[in-house]
């Protein structure tokens, strides 16, 4: 080591150790706490944080029988009654665990207030109107929104009103309608086959509200059962007819519904 340097590292060397900063004080006083500290204690929150009022040990259930009595026995001595700090438990609450008197029960066998109270239920429906119907004499109202029968329209001069989008077979979930279709002899589109399977049809609407002619519709119509399943299987041309017998309740219906569509 040259000599040149000794003179600087001379100071150095014979200082003492020097004094830790603050910073490192508290990391080292922190490290002590860290392994000090138990299992599953904070050892920065401050200790004896609980409230001063609760006592250790089991909790005790107050009685409201007993706190009740407690207080008007409290009342008492407090206003200088001596007779109400002595009142127990079975004055200030009736025993009901005996069940009614003997003059209820008598009173309930020999005039029959139970079976009174029953028929005069009974009188009060007797005048009152029938809330049922005939049916299918009788039919309740219907929305112009209820979902039924399906039907194909036509146009006022007949002509089908279907021009073959494949709309709604495209959004009928349950994959329920197929569509066949070519070219008229204007170049416009027509359906050669429209079947629909009532079988598998979910009565969502979908096909009725993706249409943009207003082409295949769900009607009113709810009683059509069939005694075998190949007539729930329907073509074009019963689609069409179910139109054609209920066209007029259709428009209607269509009219009525137009504010919300």
């Amino acid at each position: 080591m040259p000599r040149s340097v000794l003179p600087l590292l001379r100071p150095i060397l014979s200082s003492s150790i020097p004094t830790p900063l603050p910073i490192a004080r508290s990391i080292h006083s922190s490290s002590r706490v860290l392994l000090a500290t138990p299992a599953g204690r904070n050892p920065f929150a401050p200790r004896n944080t609980g409230p001063k009022h609760i006592t250790p040990g089991p909790i005790k259930t107050p009685n409201p029988r007993e706190s009740t009595t407690a207080d008007a026995a409290s009342e008492g001595s407090r206003h200088g009654n001596d007779q109400s700090a002595g009142t127990g438990v079975a004055d200030q609450w009736p025993d009901y665990s005996k069940g009614p008197s003997a003059l209820d029960k008598a009173s309930q066998l020999f005039f029959f207030t139970e079976i009174v109270r029953g028929m005069w239920i009974v009188l009060e429906q007797f005048f009152r109107p029938p809330y049922t119907i005939m049916y299918p004499f009788e039919k309740g109202p219907l929305s112009p929104r209820f979902r039924g029968e399906h039907a194909l329209r036509r146009y006022p001069n007949g002509e089908e009103r279907c021009i073959a989008c494949k709309l709604c077979e495209a959004i009928c979930p349950a994959q329920a309608i197929t569509i066949e279709s070519e070219a008229r002899e204007d170049g416009s589109r027509r359906t050669t086959r429209y079947d629909l399977d009532m079988t598998k049809c979910i009565y969502c609407g979908f096909c009725q509200e993706a249409c943009p002619v207003d082409a295949i519709v769900e009607t009113q119509n709810a009683e059509y059962s069939t005694e075998t399943r190949e007539e729930l299987l329907y073509n074009k041309e019963k689609l069409l007819s179910n139109g054609d017998k209920a066209e007029a309740e259709i428009a209607a219906n269509l009219q009525a519904d137009h504010f919300y569509r």
